[in-house]
């Protein structure tokens, strides 16, 4: 495969736009699930049409600098923070069991919490969703093409995609897609346990 002519890297200190970009999408998506905001409270909030917020998020477009600023100011952020990179002291990441910054969600029913590093995200997010008895994660349609995979690490389940239903156990896996109405119903006596991929075309 021919590789094209790549032109010198930058100096040290200095940043390319794409990755400035990259840092933007992945800070806007970090910073609004760690308020627990869909992306329509952050459109609500900002002024932003969801698409354009969405657009950003997944690196398909770059935002003025007043869209920006915009949503600085809904996230009570200042537009240097929001153009920070992630840390580069390390290539690993981790993400501690007991940090909260990464709880999705947390009610009586379900509890969702995100397993990979928001901000360096791209199209692809891991979680663990837990579901107490008679408690679902009810979604509704994703963007077109998107697919979620899910493995059952404890209890018994039923994943519903439209019209369609499958009963899964433990060890079980699924996949199916989620670009319509989808949901992960616990559907035993104890709590379930899921470990859930989507992953955004």
């Amino acid at each position: 495969m021919s590789r094209k002519k790549t032109s010198a890297p930058p100096a040290a200190g200095h940043e390319t736009v794409d990755t400035i970009t990259r840092n933007l999408g992945g800070r806007i998506r970090e910073l609004r699930n760690r308020r627990g905001w869909s992306l329509e409270e952050l459109a609500k909030s900002s002024g932003v049409s969801r698409s354009m917020l969405s657009q950003i998020e997944r690196q398909r477009t770059n935002p003025t600098l007043n869209v920006a600023l915009r949503i600085a100011r809904a996230l009570e952020v200042e537009l240097g923070e929001l153009l920070q990179a992630p840390g580069v002291s390390s290539r690993i990441t981790v993400i501690r069991a007991g940090d909260r910054a990464y709880l999705y969600r947390s009610d009586r029913y379900c509890a969702i919490r995100t397993l990979s590093p928001l901000n360096l995200e791209k199209d692809v997010e891991l979680y663990e969703v837990r579901l107490q008895p008679g408690g679902a994660l009810r979604s509704s349609a994703h963007y077109e093409g998107t697919r979620e995979f899910l493995t059952v690490a404890r209890g018994h389940v039923r994943v519903e995609s439209a019209a369609d239903r499958e009963e899964l156990e433990v060890g079980d896996s699924a996949s199916y897609r989620a670009d319509v109405p989808h949901a992960i119903i616990n559907r035993g006596p104890s709590e379930a346990v899921v470990f859930l991929v989507v992953i955004y075309q």
